[in-house]
């Protein structure tokens, strides 16, 4: 379910959002995908363009009815129409649609999007490659700064996409399950698993991860660390509550997870996103607020430890890492 890519160096850690910038929702139906419009220009010609002095004043009632219209747009649009009949084409809800989109076209935008190669990706799909590569490295920075020895560590990677995060984790010597909903995901992940342990120095730590084709709900097991990212989209608010007590009865001893943050802003902007209807667009996209994810962590015995927030251009990302509330670290 997260789809997964590489290429930075960590962050530093921030701890709260920057300014908004305008921005279209360009969805995947993972983190986070806010797509903005282009700034054109300044026109050579602006000199000849009529000043805010010369234009009519908008009337209240001009006001209204531009409002009106956009709120009649939004509301034909129907993107939820467009969700059910795609839910039920695959034969049920979110998650058969999820599973049935990243088996099909799904897998290959994504694959493209989190590959190495720059032929036929456009500058979008570059730049959602490099928000995701921040988050992956966000997220190992977080691990190798705490007191968590990943070599030998058991980590559960829920939603490994094509493994950008378990074949690093599997470099630094931990012992990884790789899991995700697709199963083209998973052979993705795994045959490029299979090139990097090829190309291992002598010596190296490498573990080879075990691959199962899960999904979050079916996952078993106890680990020192259960890591999500870019997943929690494809689930609505309950439901990501429930998810997030499940993923912590798996932890041991830290919880990263990443959500796309629900603002005003963000939820607006991603209304707005869904006039245009197109391939990207196949699932449902949940924004999250922190105080829901926060909350459910804090009834489920954990707090947050850290946090990062991760923009580029096209891609938010709130990134959480998580302990048992007793914790001293």
């Amino acid at each position: 379910m997260a789809r997964a890519g590489v290429s930075t160096a960590p962050l530093s850690r921030l701890h709260s959002l920057p300014p908004p910038r305008p921005a279209l929702l360009h969805h995947r139906p993972q983190p986070h995908v806010l797509l903005r419009p282009q700034r054109k220009a300044p026109s050579t010609a602006a000199a000849a363009l009529p000043t805010a002095a010369d234009l009519p004043p908008l009337s209240l009632p001009a006001a209204a009815a531009a409002a009106a219209a956009l709120a009649a747009a939004v509301s034909l649009s129907d993107p939820e129409r467009r969700r059910r009949a795609q839910a039920e084409a695959a034969g049920g809800g979110d998650k058969e649609a999820v599973r049935a989109y990243f088996n099909s076209t799904g897998f290959e935008r994504w694959r493209k999007i989190y590959g190495s190669a720059t032929e036929g990706v456009n500058r979008v799909q570059l730049d959602i490659r490099e928000g995701h590569a921040q988050t992956v490295a966000k997220a190992l920075a977080m691990l190798r700064d705490s007191p968590l020895q990943l070599a030998g560590a058991t980590v559960c990677d829920a939603g490994c996409g094509t493994g950008s995060l378990s074949i690093p984790l599997a470099a630094e010597g931990a012992d990884v399950l790789a899991s995700d909903i697709s199963a083209a995901m998973v052979s993705e992940a795994q045959r490029q698993a299979q090139a990097a342990l090829a190309a291992q120095p002598a010596g190296s730590p490498f573990r080879m991860p075990r691959f199962e084709v899960r999904d979050l709900e079916s996952l078993e097991g106890r680990y020192d660390v259960v890591v999500c990212l870019d997943v929690l989209i494809h689930y609505p608010r309950e439901e990501a509550r429930v998810m997030i007590r499940h993923l912590v009865s798996l932890a041991g001893k830290r919880l990263l997870i990443s959500f796309a943050p629900r603002t005003l802003y963000f939820d607006l902007l991603k209304r707005v996103g869904e006039l245009f209807p197109g391939p990207s667009k196949a699932t449902r996209a949940y924004l999250h607020a922190e105080r829901d994810i926060e909350d459910a962590l804090r009834e489920a015995g954990w707090r947050v430890a850290n946090r990062g927030f991760i923009s580029t251009q096209f891609y938010f990302a709130k990134l959480f890492e998580a302990v048992p509330a007793g914790s001293s670290s």
